[in-house]
């Protein structure tokens, strides 16, 4: 059974969205404000947390910084509908998605199983589980990064959207490809959640040994993992 750390501050929608969890089989525990979810979830094995970002004592973007500081577990922010500064700032952050709210029980349960489907290890055959570019080295089935031998920590979002570009390196990968692979959903009209968390990657992978971009922007289209990199290319 999976297990979902909620933090929401609206009572009435965090117990309707519990309850219809629990309905699915997913063990829920909610706490009211972003303070709770960070003395909660050291004490407890939780696969996915849940944050609204309007919340008192420690609001979502802050208790989304103390988390990354401890765990790399996915989480999902609730946003305010329209609000897309809210969207960019928590991506950047290190959240794995978005919803906006009030969302739908149905569909917050589809993004929940399309991340949690995300995090699994993949493949048997131990040839298929690693893949080596230049210096990166990704392990599919322990679901970690190496660059140079220097062990590097990302998000979900971040290592699955790696993954696909690792996999085609060299090629050009959609913008709705890594949307439909990093994040397990459809691309949305424009949603910048792809660009945010390639942004996020080029920070923690560094240029490559001969100074040049190693993800490149393919305007239009989305992005390649460069096999040559050493021609530079223009930013997100």
């Amino acid at each position: 059974m999976s297990h979902i750390l909620l933090a929401d501050d609206d009572e009435v929608l965090s117990d309707l969205l519990a309850e219809y969890l629990r309905s699915q089989s997913i063990q829920v525990t909610q706490v009211m404000d972003g303070q709770s979810a960070v003395e909660a979830l050291p004490g407890q094995h939780i696969d996915l947390v849940i944050l609204d970002v309007m919340m008192p004592r420690m609001d979502g973007f802050e208790a989304l910084r103390v988390i990354r500081q401890q765990s790399q577990v996915p989480v999902l922010m609730l946003t305010a509908r329209g609000e897309d500064v809210d969207r960019i700032v928590g991506l950047e952050m290190g959240a794995d998605d978005y919803l906006p709210k009030p969302c739908n029980p149905r569909e917050l349960l589809a993004r929940i199983r399309a991340i949690l489907r995300r995090v699994e290890p993949v493949g048997n055959d131990e040839s298929d589980q690693m893949i080596e570019v230049g210096d990166l080295v990704m392990n599919l089935a322990d679901r970690s990064v190496s660059q140079a031998g220097n062990a590097i920590t990302l998000t979900m979002a971040e290592f699955n959207m790696l993954a696909a570009l690792l996999k085609k390196s060299g090629s050009i990968v959609t913008k709705e490809e890594l949307t439909e692979k990093g994040l397990a959903r459809k691309l949305e009209l424009f949603d910048r959640s792809v660009d945010m968390h390639i942004s996020n990657l080029r920070k923690k992978l560094g240029q490559a040994a001969t100074g040049g971009q190693r993800i490149k922007t393919i305007r239009g289209i989305g992005y390649m993992y460069a096999v040559d990199q050493g021609a530079e290319t223009g930013a997100v």
